[in-house]
């Protein structure tokens, strides 16, 4: 079966390597019926070198026409062999820092009768791979070479492993996930396949490279769009055949896996779901307000554990849940897993958000206990703050107090829907961001010292398209949330789902929702007063601002 298998691959991957070989032909037959015809020219069997004048004319202009596509086709290959693919940034694990990861992959290998891939490393996404590493290679530099035929070794193979699992998933449940993965190094050890991937890779990296510099250059901007044209003709030719060799690589990895944990295997695929739920709640209602003001929950992974535990909990997903819990987490099989769950944090934060849309763009990592004070209340304030002076720009100079009150926020908006002062808050947030992007500070980046496709995921977490109405909505609760801090002694806290919460009395309120959304939308303040009656909120006294 396994021969099976990888064989079928291996067809789909020679199909592929075809198309290089046909275009390799082309770019070499001008050069070769040149040299047919200088050959007969010498040998005087077609017109002779001092024959009529038409045949030199054909010979030098077919000589001509070779030498320029032999150029181009140089420049094209050379393009092919420096243009580095574009990766996923990942955080490497060396085996000294997970001896037992490394022991499990290893002999979950030896169990598959498959290559054991020689590296590990983490992604901070909820998917796992095998990515091929073309940099690392043992015997010479064939990256782009003929394959098989001498030039030179398949590239390693590393086994990217998605964080949320290592920390959720138990030991078991994360063997099983990892089976079809670890099957999957049988194809990618084979030197027809690896060629496949690499010359596909190349042209993916190629058109990349045509873009970005056919955009920007000026007099070499034809030559690039002529690279950028071939690199899609080479892909549109062999897409569907890579296609087929990559489904029947996973077809027969997932086959061949179903030996190892099979039961285990469905299980595992519930958590997966799980994992991905939990994840991007977090970094949706958690992690993302941290990043907007430049700080980076430190210990994403062990959040989401969090997470997903009350999620569990809330929602009873699960039977035996408890029981699971006490299963060892697979994140144990790191040696210091605090250490490496900081790593990954600062990785997703510059992948998912990007330092260049952080205020001053630099980062400082917080923890969660102090999660509450540091981001919460530091959001609240700066979204009052903002409404205040909004409400100070629009009053009437006569009113205009330097006091941030609620009461003077309420009777700004009583009797009527908060529309115009919806549409400045759009146009402060707006120019807010603007400045932010203007001022941010990338970190230096060396010069490359061969063609690069930069892999960039920022603003990879699109936030839903939202009102101005839902924008001041926001507003008017961080300001209401503040005067409750300021006047009943209400605590910032957080909910490991909804992100940002209240605590009034050690009561969360959820509550205050509605009230909020009649004022906003309706102008009616009587939900809101009744609810700070209720709380002891003091209209009158001043708000701290941020």
């Amino acid at each position: 079966m396994a021969v099976t298998g990888v064989e079928v691959a291996r067809s789909r991957a020679q199909a592929v390597l075809r198309v290089r070989g046909v275009a390799l032909s082309a770019a070499l037959l001008p050069a070769a019926v040149a040299a047919v015809l200088l050959a007969g020219g010498a040998t005087g069997g077609i017109g002779g070198l001092a024959g009529g004048a038409g045949w030199g004319t054909v010979r030098w202009l077919v000589v001509g026409v070779a030498l320029v596509v032999l150029l181009l086709a140089g420049a094209f290959g050379a393009v092919l062999a420096w243009a580095r693919p574009a990766q996923s940034p990942t955080v490497p694990v060396a085996e000294s820092s997970a001896p037992e990861l490394y022991r499990l992959v290893r002999d979950l290998s030896a169990r598959l009768g498959v290559p054991a891939p020689p590296a590990i490393a983490l992604t901070p996404d909820c998917d796992s791979w095998l990515d091929a590493q073309p940099h690392r290679r043992r015997h010479g530099n064939a990256r782009y070479g003929a394959g098989s035929a001498g030039t030179g070794g398949t590239p390693d193979t590393v086994l990217v492993i998605g964080s949320p699992f290592l920390w959720w998933m138990r030991v078991a449940e994360l063997r099983a996930l990892l089976a079809p993965l670890v099957a999957g190094t049988a194809a990618a050890a084979d030197p027809d396949v690896a060629a496949a991937r690499r010359f596909v890779h190349s042209l993916d990296a190629a058109v990349a490279v045509a873009a970005r510099h056919g955009a920007a250059a000026t007099a070499g901007r034809p030559l690039f769009g002529l690279l950028g044209w071939a690199s899609k003709l080479l892909l549109r030719s062999c897409r569907e055949r890579a296609a087929e060799m990559e489904r029947a690589v996973a077809t027969w990895s997932s086959a061949h896996a179903q030996s190892v944990d099979y039961g285990l295997r469905i299980a595992t695929q519930e958590q997966v779901g799980l994992a991905y739920a939990g994840w991007d709640r977090l970094l949706t209602r958690v992690a993302l307000p941290a990043w907007r003001i430049g700080r980076w929950p430190s210990q994403l992974n062990a959040g989401v554990v969090a997470a997903l535990t009350e999620l569990s909990r809330r929602d009873r997903l699960a039977e035996g849940f408890e029981t699971r819990l006490g299963e060892r987490p697979a994140c144990d099989l790191l040696e210091l897993p605090g250490a490496v769950d900081d790593e990954v944090s600062l990785l997703a934060a510059n992948l998912f958000h990007g330092k260049t849309a952080v205020p001053g763009g630099t980062w400082s990592p917080v923890a969660w206990e102090h999660y509450p004070d540091d981001v919460v209340d530091r959001i609240w304030r700066t979204a009052a703050a903002r409404l205040h002076r909004l409400l100070t720009e629009l009053s009437p100079v006569a009113d205009r107090d330097s006091r941030a009150t609620l009461g003077h926020l309420i009777d700004r908006l009583t009797g009527h829907p908060g529309i115009r002062l919806a549409n400045r808050l759009i146009g402060r947030l707006d120019r807010e961001e603007s400045a932010r992007k203007a001022f941010a500070r990338p970190e230096p980046r060396p010069l490359p010292t061969r063609a690069t496709v930069d892999f960039d995921l920022t603003g990879y977490l699109p936030e839903p398209a939202r009102t101005g109405r839902d924008l001041l909505t926001d507003q008017v609760t961080a300001m209401v949330c503040c005067a409750a801090v300021d006047t009943v002694g209400g605590i910032p806290g957080l909910d490991w789902l909804d992100g940002p919460v209240l605590f009034v009395a050690g009561v969360r309120r959820s509550d205050l929702a509605l009230p909020v959304a009649e004022l906003v939308e309706s102008g009616d303040p009587g939900p809101l007063r009744y609810w700070l009656r209720e709380v002891g909120v003091r209209e009158d006294k001043p708000v701290r601002l941020g």
